[in-house]
C-alpha cells in the first residue's frame, strides 16, 4: 500500500492555509509572552508586597488566576499549532507513509470535532459567568470567561488551517471513519444506556485507548470519550465539559506550573545546570562508576524545578555524555541510566506530579514535597550500586583540590536553588508559586551578575516555551478533570471502591494492584493526566483501606514512572534515546537490568512506609 499515490491538498490552498497559521503563530506567541510576563511580575509584586513591606495586594491573587486561565489557553493553541500536546507516537511511527498521513488527518480531525462541540457551550459559559462579580477587582466573571471561549476558538482555526494542508483523500478516510462512529453510536444508544456503568468500558477504555494509539493527542482523545459518553448515555448539556475544564485548570496551586517551567529553562540558559554538574564532576568524578554517579546526582539537584523531563534529561545528558563515551562507556548503558534516573527522580520536590496531585485531591503540598524526597533518594542509591557494577570506564586522575574547592564556588550559587526551593517550601515559609517568583527572580540576579551567561535573545523563545509547554500540561489536567467528573457522575467511583475493597491482601493487595495499574497506565499515559484522572477516584479508597495519602501519593507516581521510561510504550523512553543520540533498538536490550532494580525498590518503599512519612511533622 505505500505505493499507492495519496491526493494533496492544493498548492494554493496550502499555501494559503501556512501563511495563515504562520501568522495567527506569531499573535498567539506575542501575546503568550505577554501573559508569562505580566503573570510572573504579578506574583512577584504580591510575594515581595508580603514579605518585604507586610502589606498583602489583596488584588494580586484574582488577577494572577485571570491572566492564568487566559496564558493555559492561549498556551494550548499554541501547542496545538506546533504539535506540542501529548500524545502516543510508538504505534504510528511503525506504520508506513500512507498510513503515517492518514492517521495525521485523524489527529487533526479530532480535536476539531471536540473543539466544534464545546465552541456553543463556551458561549453559554460565558453568559453563565456575566452575573458573577469578582470579590477584589469587582469585574464580570464574563473577562475570565471569556478565555475559554477565545482559547477554543483559537484551536478551531489552528485545526481547520491544518485541515486544509492535509490530502483530500486522508481527511475523507478519517471522516467516513468517525462518522460510521457516530452513527453506530446513535444507533447503538438504547443498548449503551441499557447495560449501565458496563458502558464506560466502551467509551474511556476502548474508545480511549484506541484514539491514543492512534496517535490523537491524549487531552483531545479524553474530551471526545467524554463528549461522545454524555451525549449518548444522558441528557446533561456540554457547558458542563467546558466548566470542568475550567475547574481543572484554575486550580491555584496550578499557578506555580508555568513559573517552574519558566525557571527550569532559566537554570539551563544562565549555566547554573552546567555549574552543578562541574561540581560533582570534579568531587567524585574520578571513582568507580564516577559518571554515572554525577548522573543521578545531577538529576537530582535538577530534577522537576522545569515541570519536564525532558528538560531535566536535557540539562545534564549533554553536559556529561562526551565524557562518559570519552572514557569508554557503552552508549545503551547511558540512556538506560538516563531514563531510569528520570523514573527514579519523579517525586524529587518540586515535582509538577506533586502539584497535580495536590490540586485534584488537597493533600499538603508541603508534605507531598517532605514525602517524596527520601524515595528519590533510595532510588538513587539503589541505581548507583547497579550502575558500579555495569558502567565499566577507563580510569582517571583525581581532580586536584584546588579544582574541586574552585567548581564548588563556581557552583555553590547554583547548588543553593535547588535547596531555596525545596527548603521554603517544605518550612512552610512560602506556597509553591511564591517560591517560584523567588527561584526566577534568584535565578535571574545570578545569571546575570554572577555567570554572565544569559543571552537575552534566548528571552523571548524561552517565554514561548513556557506557554507551550504549561499550555499543554494544563489542557490535559482540564481534560482529565472533565472526564474523572463523568465517571463519578455514573457511579464508577463507588463500584471501583467495592472492587479495591474486595482485592485479597488488604491495603498490601491494594498496593500491589495500584503499582501494577499505574505502571501500565505510566506507559501510555504521561503522567499528570494518569494522575490527575484517577487520583480522585482512587485517595478516597487509599484512606479507607487505611494507607497513608503521601504514601500511596509517593508509590503510585513511581510506578507511573517507570512506566513512562518502559519499553516499547514509553515516552519517556523514546525522549532519553533522542536526547542521548542513541538508537532506542540498542538501549532496549540494556535497559531491563535498571527498571527491574526500581521495581523492587518500588516494591521495598511501598512496603516501609516510614520512607514516605517518616519525615513528616
Amino acid at each position: 500500500m505505500a505505493g499507492i499515490p495519496v491526493a494533496a491538498a492544493p498548492l494554493e490552498g496550502r499555501s494559503f492555509a501556512s501563511e495563515a497559521e504562520r501568522l495567527l503563530l506569531r499573535a498567539m506567541e506575542a501575546l503568550a509572552a505577554i501573559l508569562v510576563v505580566a503573570e510572573t511580575i504579578i506574583l512577584l509584586m504580591g510575594v515581595v508586597s508580603r514579605f518585604v513591606f507586610d502589606n498583602p495586594l489583596i488584588w494580586s491573587d484574582e488577577l494572577a488566576s485571570l491572566l492564568f486561565l487566559w496564558l493555559a489557553m492561549v498556551g494550548s493553541a499554541i501547542a496545538l499549532a506546533r504539535r506540542a500536546h501529548m500524545r502516543l507516537s510508538t504505534v504510528t511511527a511503525i506504520m508506513s507513509p500512507v498510513w503515517q498521513r492518514r492517521l495525521e488527518a485523524l489527529a487533526t480531525i479530532v480535536p476539531l470535532i471536540v473543539l466544534i462541540f464545546l465552541f456553543q457551550p463556551a458561549q453559554d459559559y460565558v453568559e453563565d459567568q456575566s452575573f458573577i462579580e469578582t470579590p477584589a477587582l469587582g469585574w464580570p466573571g464574563s473577562v475570565r470567561a471569556y478565555a475559554m471561549l477565545v482559547g477554543i476558538g483559537l484551536m478551531l482555526a489552528v485545526a481547520a488551517l491544518r485541515l486544509l494542508k492535509l490530502g483530500w483523500r486522508d481527511v475523507a478516510l478519517s471522516v467516513l471513519a468517525l462518522g460510521v462512529l457516530a452513527a453506530g453510536l446513535y444507533a447503538a444508544a438504547p443498548v449503551l444506556t441499557a447495560i449501565g456503568n458496563w458502558n464506560l468500558l466502551f467509551f474511556f477504555v476502548l474508545l480511549v485507548g484506541g484514539a491514543v494509539l492512534l496517535g490523537v493527542p491524549i487531552a483531545f482523545a479524553f474530551g471526545l470519550a467524554t463528549i461522545a459518553y454524555l451525549l449518548t448515555t444522558s441528557s446533561t448539556p456540554l457547558s458542563v465539559v467546558v466548566g470542568r475544564l475550567d475547574e481543572g485548570m484554575s486550580s491555584l496551586i496550578l499557578l506555580a506550573v508555568p513559573l517552574f517551567v519558566l525557571l527550569g529553562q532559566l537554570v539551563e540558559a544562565t549555566g547554573m545546570a552546567r555549574a552543578m554538574v562541574a561540581f560533582l564532576a570534579a568531587l567524585i568524578g574520578h571513582v568507580r562508576g564516577g559518571l554515572s554517579y554525577v548522573l543521578l546526582g545531577g538529576m537530582l539537584l535538577v530534577s522537576g524545578i522545569s515541570g519536564s523531563k525532558a528538560a531535566d534529561m536535557a540539562a545534564v545528558a549533554p553536559v556529561l555524555f562526551p565524557e562518559m563515551k570519552r572514557r569508554g562507556l557503552d552508549e545503551g548503558e547511558m540512556v538506560s541510566l538516563l531514563a531510569s534516573s528520570g523514573a527514579m527522580a519523579e517525586t524529587i520536590p518540586p515535582s509538577l506530579v506533586l502539584i497535580a496531585i495536590a490540586s485534584v485531591t488537597g493533600v499538603s503540598i508541603s508534605a507531598l514535597f517532605i514525602g517524596g524526597l527520601l524515595p528519590g533518594v533510595v532510588l538513587a542509591v539503589a541505581l548507583a550500586i547497579l550502575a558500579r557494577h555495569r558502567t565499566i570506564e577507563a580510569p582517571t586522575a583525581r581532580a586536584p583540590l584546588a579544582v574541586v574547592g574552585k567548581t564548588f564556588l563556581i557552583g555553590l550559587p547554583a547548588l543553593i536553588l535547588p535547596v531555596l526551593v525545596r527548603t521554603a517550601v517544605v518550612e512552610g515559609v512560602a506556597t509553591a508559586t511564591e517560591v517560584s517568583t523567588i527561584g526566577i527572580a534568584y535565578c535571574l540576579i545570578v545569571g546575570v551578575l554572577v555567570y554572565r551567561q544569559f543571552d537575552w535573545r534566548r528571552a523571548y523563545p524561552m517565554l514561548i516555551d513556557t506557554a507551550t509547554l504549561s499550555g499543554a500540561i494544563l489542557f490535559i489536567i482540564g481534560a482529565a478533570t472533565g472526564m474523572a467528573w463523568a465517571l463519578t457522575q455514573s457511579g464508577f467511583s463507588h463500584a471501583l471502591a467495592q472492587v479495591m475493597a474486595s482485592v485479597p491482601g488488604g491495603q498490601w493487595g491494594f498496593l500491589a494492584v495500584s503499582i501494577l495499574a499505574f505502571i501500565m497506565l505510566g506507559s501510555v499515559l504521561e503522567g499528570i493526566p494518569a494522575m490527575v484522572l484517577f487520583g480522585p477516584l482512587l485517595f478516597p479508597i487509599a484512606r479507607e483501606m487505611g494507607v497513608n495519602e503521601v504514601h500511596y501519593a509517593v508509590v503510585i507516581i513511581l510506578a507511573m514512572g517507570i512506566g513512562l521510561f518502559a519499553p516499547p510504550f514509553g515516552l519517556g523512553y523514546y525522549t532519553a534515546c533522542t536526547i542521548g543520540k542513541v538508537n532506542p533498538d540498542v538501549a532496549m536490550r540494556k535497559i531491563w537490568p535498571y527498571l527491574g532494580v526500581l521495581v523492587l525498590s518500588l516494591l521495598l518503599l511501598a512496603a516501609v512506609p516510614w520512607f514516605s512519612t517518616g519525615f513528616l511533622p
